[in-house]
Protein backbone atom coordinates (compact mmCIF):
# COMPACT_ATOMS: atom_id res chain seq x y z
CA UNK A 1 0.00 0.00 0.00
CA UNK A 2 1.57 3.18 -0.98
CA UNK A 3 0.06 7.34 -0.25
CA UNK A 4 1.10 10.11 -2.14
CA UNK A 5 3.10 12.34 -0.03
CA UNK A 6 1.17 15.22 -1.61
CA UNK A 7 -2.11 13.70 -1.08
CA UNK A 8 -0.91 13.40 3.07
CA UNK A 9 -0.55 16.52 3.75
CA UNK A 10 -3.44 17.51 1.62
CA UNK A 11 -5.27 15.16 3.96
CA UNK A 12 -3.61 17.09 7.14
CA UNK A 13 -4.31 20.76 5.77
CA UNK A 14 -8.07 20.38 5.65
CA UNK A 15 -7.77 17.98 9.27
CA UNK A 16 -6.16 20.75 10.81
CA UNK A 17 -8.49 23.55 9.55
CA UNK A 18 -11.34 21.99 9.68
CA UNK A 19 -12.47 22.63 6.35
CA UNK A 20 -11.82 22.26 2.35
CA UNK A 21 -11.62 25.74 2.06
CA UNK A 22 -9.61 27.05 5.24
CA UNK A 23 -7.53 24.02 4.38
CA UNK A 24 -7.13 25.45 0.45
CA UNK A 25 -6.50 29.39 2.56
CA UNK A 26 -4.11 27.75 4.87
CA UNK A 27 -2.20 25.60 2.49
CA UNK A 28 -1.94 27.96 -0.58
CA UNK A 29 -4.14 25.23 -2.75
CA UNK A 30 -7.28 25.28 -4.18
CA UNK A 31 -10.44 23.77 -2.35
CA UNK A 32 -11.10 21.38 -5.44
CA UNK A 33 -7.32 20.00 -5.33
CA UNK A 34 -7.68 19.13 -1.55
CA UNK A 35 -10.67 17.38 -2.18
CA UNK A 36 -9.59 14.96 -4.80
CA UNK A 37 -5.97 14.47 -2.97
CA UNK A 38 -7.78 13.26 0.06
CA UNK A 39 -10.59 11.30 -2.02
CA UNK A 40 -7.53 9.54 -3.65
CA UNK A 41 -5.99 8.84 -0.41
CA UNK A 42 -9.47 7.26 0.78
CA UNK A 43 -9.09 4.77 -1.98
CA UNK A 44 -6.03 4.31 -1.75
CA UNK A 45 -6.60 3.32 1.65
CA UNK A 46 -9.73 2.00 1.67
CA UNK A 47 -11.25 3.87 5.04
CA UNK A 48 -13.03 7.28 5.18
CA UNK A 49 -10.80 9.86 7.18
CA UNK A 50 -13.49 12.20 7.01
CA UNK A 51 -16.91 12.91 7.65
CA UNK A 52 -18.29 15.55 5.50
CA UNK A 53 -21.11 17.88 6.25
CA UNK A 54 -22.52 20.60 4.93
CA UNK A 55 -21.12 22.82 8.04
CA UNK A 56 -18.00 21.12 8.97
CA UNK A 57 -15.15 18.52 8.16
CA UNK A 58 -14.25 16.22 10.88
CA UNK A 59 -11.73 13.35 11.31
CA UNK A 60 -13.23 9.75 11.91
CA UNK A 61 -11.74 7.96 14.19
CA UNK A 62 -9.30 6.50 11.59
CA UNK A 63 -8.65 9.96 10.33
CA UNK A 64 -7.84 11.02 13.91
CA UNK A 65 -5.13 7.92 14.36
CA UNK A 66 -3.42 8.99 10.78
CA UNK A 67 -3.43 12.98 11.60
CA UNK A 68 -1.83 11.91 15.32
CA UNK A 69 1.40 9.97 13.77
CA UNK A 70 1.30 11.84 10.64
CA UNK A 71 1.87 14.94 12.21
CA UNK A 72 5.51 14.27 13.44
CA UNK A 73 5.95 12.51 11.10
CA UNK A 74 5.72 15.02 8.30
CA UNK A 75 7.39 17.74 10.08
CA UNK A 76 10.46 14.93 10.39
CA UNK A 77 10.42 15.05 6.65
CA UNK A 78 10.37 19.05 6.16
CA UNK A 79 13.23 19.11 8.79
CA UNK A 80 15.25 16.56 6.84
CA UNK A 81 14.76 18.48 3.82
CA UNK A 82 15.62 21.36 5.53
CA UNK A 83 19.08 20.31 5.74
CA UNK A 84 19.46 20.47 2.26
CA UNK A 85 18.80 24.44 2.27
CA UNK A 86 21.91 24.60 4.76
CA UNK A 87 24.17 23.89 1.65
CA UNK A 88 23.01 26.55 -0.35
CA UNK A 89 24.96 30.05 -0.37
CA UNK A 90 21.61 32.02 1.01
CA UNK A 91 18.06 30.60 2.17
CA UNK A 92 14.91 30.03 0.08
CA UNK A 93 11.69 28.84 0.54
CA UNK A 94 8.35 29.59 2.29
CA UNK A 95 8.01 31.37 5.62
CA UNK A 96 4.88 31.72 7.09
CA UNK A 97 3.74 34.37 9.95
CA UNK A 98 0.67 34.40 11.67
CA UNK A 99 0.46 37.53 13.26
CA UNK A 100 -2.21 40.80 14.68
CA UNK A 101 -3.29 42.83 13.04
CA UNK A 102 -1.57 45.67 14.87
CA UNK A 103 1.84 44.13 14.20
CA UNK A 104 1.12 43.95 10.50
CA UNK A 105 0.27 47.17 10.64
CA UNK A 106 3.05 48.94 13.44
CA UNK A 107 5.74 46.36 13.75
CA UNK A 108 6.43 44.38 10.68
CA UNK A 109 6.41 47.58 7.81
CA UNK A 110 10.36 48.84 9.70
CA UNK A 111 11.26 44.70 9.15
CA UNK A 112 9.77 43.24 6.15
CA UNK A 113 11.09 44.91 3.21
CA UNK A 114 14.80 45.33 3.91
CA UNK A 115 14.44 41.58 5.03
CA UNK A 116 13.08 40.50 1.67
CA UNK A 117 15.68 42.68 0.03
CA UNK A 118 18.28 40.96 2.18
CA UNK A 119 17.22 37.39 0.97
CA UNK A 120 15.17 37.17 -2.10
CA UNK A 121 14.83 33.48 -2.53
CA UNK A 122 12.83 33.36 0.71
CA UNK A 123 8.73 33.87 -0.24
CA UNK A 124 7.12 35.25 3.11
CA UNK A 125 3.10 35.16 3.83
CA UNK A 126 1.84 36.95 6.74
CA UNK A 127 -1.62 36.29 7.72
CA UNK A 128 -3.03 39.10 9.85
CA UNK A 129 -6.16 38.21 12.23
CA UNK A 130 -7.18 38.84 15.73
CA UNK A 131 -7.74 35.42 16.56
CA UNK A 132 -5.46 33.84 18.74
CA UNK A 133 -4.71 30.67 16.25
CA UNK A 134 -2.22 27.86 17.20
CA UNK A 135 -0.08 29.16 14.45
CA UNK A 136 0.99 25.15 14.01
CA UNK A 137 -2.73 24.09 13.16
CA UNK A 138 -3.01 27.07 11.24
CA UNK A 139 0.30 25.98 9.20
CA UNK A 140 2.34 28.76 10.02
CA UNK A 141 6.05 28.59 10.84
CA UNK A 142 5.80 31.40 13.58
CA UNK A 143 3.77 34.32 15.23
CA UNK A 144 3.83 37.65 16.83
CA UNK A 145 1.75 38.07 20.05
CA UNK A 146 2.09 39.99 23.04
CA UNK A 147 3.50 38.30 26.50
CA UNK A 148 0.41 37.41 27.59
CA UNK A 149 -0.85 35.64 24.54
CA UNK A 150 2.43 33.45 24.17
CA UNK A 151 1.87 29.87 24.19
CA UNK A 152 3.22 27.34 26.05
CA UNK A 153 6.59 25.57 24.61
CA UNK A 154 7.45 28.50 22.73
CA UNK A 155 10.95 30.56 22.10
CA UNK A 156 9.89 34.14 21.76
CA UNK A 157 11.96 36.66 20.57
CA UNK A 158 11.48 40.66 20.79
CA UNK A 159 10.23 42.24 17.68
CA UNK A 160 9.60 45.54 16.89
CA UNK A 161 9.43 48.71 19.83
CA UNK A 162 10.19 47.16 23.31
CA UNK A 163 7.96 49.77 24.86
CA UNK A 164 4.62 50.82 23.85
CA UNK A 165 1.64 52.73 25.04
CA UNK A 166 -2.39 53.17 24.61
CA UNK A 167 -3.30 56.73 23.88
CA UNK A 168 -6.73 58.73 23.79
CA UNK A 169 -7.57 61.21 21.55
CA UNK A 170 -10.06 63.29 19.44
CA UNK A 171 -10.73 65.67 16.98
CA UNK A 172 -9.87 69.83 18.48
CA UNK A 173 -13.26 70.42 16.96
CA UNK A 174 -14.77 67.85 19.35
CA UNK A 175 -12.84 69.10 22.01
CA UNK A 176 -13.59 72.50 21.58
CA UNK A 177 -17.53 71.53 21.68
CA UNK A 178 -17.18 68.99 24.73
CA UNK A 179 -14.53 69.87 26.61
CA UNK A 180 -11.24 68.61 27.02
CA UNK A 181 -11.07 65.74 30.09
CA UNK A 182 -8.51 65.94 32.92
CA UNK A 183 -9.19 63.01 34.58
CA UNK A 184 -10.00 59.34 32.90
CA UNK A 185 -13.29 59.33 34.88
CA UNK A 186 -14.63 62.66 32.98
CA UNK A 187 -14.56 60.37 29.68
CA UNK A 188 -17.88 58.60 31.30
CA UNK A 189 -19.62 62.14 29.93
CA UNK A 190 -17.78 61.42 26.63
CA UNK A 191 -18.83 59.52 23.57
CA UNK A 192 -16.21 56.79 22.34
CA UNK A 193 -15.82 54.90 20.48
CA UNK A 194 -15.15 51.20 20.83
CA UNK A 195 -13.59 48.14 19.82
CA UNK A 196 -14.88 44.31 19.49
CA UNK A 197 -12.28 41.47 19.78
CA UNK A 198 -12.96 38.40 17.63
CA UNK A 199 -14.02 36.43 21.01
CA UNK A 200 -16.82 38.86 21.03
CA UNK A 201 -15.56 40.58 24.26
CA UNK A 202 -15.42 44.69 24.22
CA UNK A 203 -11.64 46.56 24.38
CA UNK A 204 -13.27 48.01 27.85
CA UNK A 205 -12.78 48.88 30.51
CA UNK A 206 -10.25 51.15 29.73
CA UNK A 207 -7.26 51.26 32.04
CA UNK A 208 -5.13 54.73 33.35
CA UNK A 209 -2.28 55.01 35.09
CA UNK A 210 -0.56 58.08 37.00
CA UNK A 211 1.81 58.22 40.32
CA UNK A 212 0.45 54.66 40.95
CA UNK A 213 -2.98 55.34 41.11
CA UNK A 214 -4.82 52.96 38.37
CA UNK A 215 -8.09 54.04 36.99
CA UNK A 216 -10.52 51.87 34.92
CA UNK A 217 -13.54 53.25 33.31
CA UNK A 218 -16.20 51.49 30.96
CA UNK A 219 -16.94 54.38 28.36
CA UNK A 220 -19.56 54.17 25.88
CA UNK A 221 -20.50 56.03 22.41
CA UNK A 222 -22.10 55.92 18.97
CA UNK A 223 -19.65 53.30 17.66
CA UNK A 224 -17.84 50.05 18.12
CA UNK A 225 -15.50 48.23 15.16
CA UNK A 226 -13.96 44.78 14.87
CA UNK A 227 -10.24 45.05 16.58
CA UNK A 228 -7.50 44.86 13.93
CA UNK A 229 -9.15 45.56 10.28
CA UNK A 230 -11.72 48.17 11.11
CA UNK A 231 -9.77 50.14 13.31
CA UNK A 232 -8.96 52.83 11.03
CA UNK A 233 -12.86 53.23 10.57
CA UNK A 234 -12.98 54.12 14.49
CA UNK A 235 -9.74 56.52 13.87
CA UNK A 236 -11.31 58.38 10.94
CA UNK A 237 -14.84 58.75 13.02
CA UNK A 238 -12.95 60.08 15.56
CA UNK A 239 -11.21 62.89 13.18
CA UNK A 240 -14.20 63.45 11.91
CA UNK A 241 -15.51 64.73 15.36
CA UNK A 242 -17.79 61.86 16.39
CA UNK A 243 -16.16 60.70 19.46
CA UNK A 244 -12.85 59.48 21.39
CA UNK A 245 -10.90 57.04 20.78
CA UNK A 246 -8.27 54.72 22.67
CA UNK A 247 -5.76 53.00 20.86
CA UNK A 248 -1.93 52.07 20.07
CA UNK A 249 -0.08 55.63 19.95
CA UNK A 250 1.95 54.56 16.72
CA UNK A 251 -1.24 53.84 15.12
CA UNK A 252 -2.62 57.51 16.57
CA UNK A 253 1.18 59.41 15.93
CA UNK A 254 0.81 60.31 12.33
CA UNK A 255 -2.82 62.49 13.15
CA UNK A 256 -1.07 63.71 16.01
CA UNK A 257 1.94 65.25 14.16
CA UNK A 258 -0.68 66.63 11.23
CA UNK A 259 -2.73 68.16 14.09
CA UNK A 260 -6.14 65.80 12.89
CA UNK A 261 -6.20 64.66 16.27
CA UNK A 262 -5.12 65.88 19.82
CA UNK A 263 -3.93 63.54 22.96
CA UNK A 264 -5.78 63.62 25.80
CA UNK A 265 -4.79 62.12 28.89
CA UNK A 266 -1.06 61.44 28.27
CA UNK A 267 0.03 61.73 32.02
CA UNK A 268 -2.41 58.96 31.86
CA UNK A 269 -1.20 56.71 29.81
CA UNK A 270 0.12 53.32 30.19
CA UNK A 271 3.11 51.63 28.63
CA UNK A 272 3.53 47.85 27.85
CA UNK A 273 5.79 45.45 26.86
CA UNK A 274 6.41 45.68 22.97
CA UNK A 275 5.51 42.34 20.98
CA UNK A 276 7.88 38.95 20.29
CA UNK A 277 8.20 36.96 17.76
CA UNK A 278 7.43 32.99 18.63
CA UNK A 279 7.78 29.58 17.06
CA UNK A 280 8.23 25.93 18.48
CA UNK A 281 11.29 25.27 20.22
CA UNK A 282 10.50 21.55 20.47
CA UNK A 283 11.90 21.11 16.52
CA UNK A 284 14.68 22.16 14.02
CA UNK A 285 14.02 25.67 13.08
CA UNK A 286 13.76 25.74 9.17
CA UNK A 287 16.20 27.98 7.30
CA UNK A 288 13.66 30.75 6.20
CA UNK A 289 12.53 31.12 9.94
CA UNK A 290 15.90 30.85 11.13
CA UNK A 291 17.04 34.01 8.36
CA UNK A 292 14.32 35.96 9.65
CA UNK A 293 15.07 35.31 13.58
CA UNK A 294 18.55 36.13 13.03
CA UNK A 295 17.48 39.36 10.69
CA UNK A 296 15.17 40.96 13.61
CA UNK A 297 17.92 40.14 16.33
CA UNK A 298 20.15 42.06 14.35
CA UNK A 299 17.85 44.73 13.86
CA UNK A 300 17.13 44.92 17.41
CA UNK A 301 20.96 45.51 18.27
CA UNK A 302 21.32 48.16 15.43
CA UNK A 303 18.85 50.46 17.34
Amino acid sequence: MKADLGDLNAFVAVARAGGFREGARVSGSSASFLSEAVRRLETELGVRLLNRTTRSVVPTEAGKGLLERLGPALAEVESALDVVNGFRDRPAGSLRLNVPVSAARLVLPAIVPPFLAAYPDIRLEVIAEESFVDVLAAGCDAGIRYDERLEQDMIAVPIGPRIQRFAGAASPDYLDRHGRPQHPSELLGHACLLGRFASGALTSPWEFERDGEVVRVEPSGPLIVRVGGAMDLAVDAAISGIGIIFVFEDWLRPHFDSGALEPILEPWWQSFSGPFLYYPGRRLVPAPLRAFIDFVKASANQT
